[in-house]
Order: structure tokens, then C-alpha cells, then sequence
């Protein structure tokens, strides 16, 4: 991918923007990509190690992804939910103390 692209750009066939929007890459790795291809650094052997690479990289990110959303799903069926009220429950609420009274009458 990395060298075709490579190519494509070189050619006119597509431009850097283009590229970077269709094949979701930024500048910079464009950029480092093409700088490779012109030192002559990018054979197809090199190119496909690095996809598989970065499809190595992404594999791991997903997967630290679902570790923790698997935790937290975890965490969400371990915690006790409060009981709902329907329309035919009362539903009891504490409060704390009540209040001091007024000035009136009251000793320190």
C-alpha cells in the first residue's frame, strides 16, 4: 500500500489530500512515506513489513479497547442497583436532623 501510494502521488494520479482522506493517514506519515520513496528507502518487501506493522499496532489498541470495556461491563453487573419505584410503591426518603429553632425562646 505504502509504496503504490507512494507511487500514485509521484505519478499525479492522486494528491497528498486526497490521500489523505481516502486512506485515513496524516500529513506527516505521507509526507515520511515520500521521502523514503525518493531516497529510494521504500521497496516492496519494506513496505508490506510496515503495513503489517501498523496493522499489528491497531490490533493491539482494539484489544486494550475491549479489555477495558470488558472490565468496565464487568464492573457495571457487580454493582447493586437500587430497587425502582412503580406508581404503586411508596418510596421512603431519610433525611438528616431537623431543623434548629428560631431565635425565639431558645437558650443557648
Amino acid at each position: 500500500m505504502k509504496l503504490e501510494l507512494c507511487q500514485d502521488i509521484r505519478a499525479g494520479v492522486i494528491g497528498r489530500r486526497d490521500a489523505q482522506r481516502v486512506h485515513r493517514i496524516s500529513a506527516n506519515l505521507i509526507q515520511l512515506w515520500l521521502t523514503q520513496f525518493d531516497r529510494g528507502e521504500l521497496t516492496s518487501e519494506e513496505a508490506e513489513a510496515s503495513v503489517i506493522a501498523e496493522y499489528e499496532a491497531k490490533i493491539a489498541a482494539l484489544e486494550r479497547k475491549v479489555g477495558q470495556l470488558t472490565m468496565e461491563l464487568d464492573l457495571v453487573k457487580k454493582t447493586p442497583r437500587p430497587p425502582s419505584v412503580t406508581g404503586s410503591e411508596r418510596s421512603l426518603i431519610v433525611t438528616g436532623p431537623g431543623a434548629a429553632p428560631s431565635g425565639k425562646g431558645a437558650k443557648p
